[in-house]
Formats: C-alpha cells, structure tokens, sequence
C-alpha cells in the first residue's frame, strides 16, 4: 500500500489557495509533469466532475488517466478518486486557515498491481518526494502572486 502525507503553509488566505489548486488550467504552473489536463462537462467543478489528465513519468513517457472529484468543500477540501491510469493512487488535499495564512495538507493513497507491488517502496518515496517539490512550487507561486498584488 502506497499512503503518504507532505505539506506547507503558504501566506494567502485559504479561499485563494484553493482557487489556484482547483483550477485545471493551473495545474501544469505548480505540478510540473502536468502536460494537459481537460475538464470533462460544462459545469463548474465539483463533486462527481471527471478530468482527463496527462502527465510525464521518468523517461519522458507520457500517462493518462481519468480522475473524477469525490470530496469538494470549497475552501476547504479537494479530493480525487483515480478511475483509469497507472499507479492506481487517490488523493486529498486540505486547506486549514492559520494565523500566516494557509496549511495545505496534501495526502495520497493506493494500491499498486503487477509489476509495480514490486517496485512499491521506490514508488512511494519518489512520489512523495515529487509531491513535497509540488508544494513548494505551490507556495513560492502563490507567495510571488501575493507581493504583486500590493498597492
């Protein structure tokens, strides 16, 4: 079984946070393998809303998959259940207001099959590595954005 938990605490209120997170279109500016991701429907995201997602893997080769949202409390939580795509891994991430601004708690869980069982303790290092940098991304962005917003 695959679980980790990484996160930050970035200086911006936690409903702009979680704009920035939901938004598909900004997923590729601090999830950087993030080559495309295409929002299935023409209603506002959501519970139940499926997103047709492409990432880069090592090696430059390419993965979709089809994730659909199964938490969504604005401001609050955002979760994505894996539906289709490899490694079969789910996530969760929360935002809880702080005195600074925001505590962004990301926390992911799966179960790999096949060649990659094998593989697992290496897969779930690197992810939660590669997820802690995405955090970081995150954090710097949003923390720029911030000092251009001044007066």
């Amino acid at each position: 079984m695959i679980e980790f938990t990484a996160e930050t605490e970035i200086e911006r209120p936690a409903g702009e946070v979680f704009a920035y997170v939901t938004d598909a279109a900004k997923l590729a500016t601090w999830q950087t393998n993030t080559v495309s991701v295409v929002v299935e429907g023409n209603g506002p995201l959501g519970l139940g809303t499926r997103l047709r997602e492409v990432h880069r893997a090592p090696g430059g080769k390419q993965l979709a998959s089809l994730v659909e949202v199964s938490e969504y409390e604005p401001d609050h939580v955002f979760a994505l259940r894996m539906l289709e795509g490899k490694p079969p891994i789910h996530a969760r991430v929360t935002f809880e207001p702080t005195r600074q601004g925001t505590r962004v708690r990301f926390g992911a869980h799966g179960q790999p099959t096949g060649a990659m069982r094998v593989v697992q303790p290496l897969l779930s290092f690197t992810l939660k590595r590669q997820f802690a940098r995405y955090l970081a991304t995150l954090k710097q962005l949003l923390e720029q954005q911030g000092l251009n917003d001044g007066p």
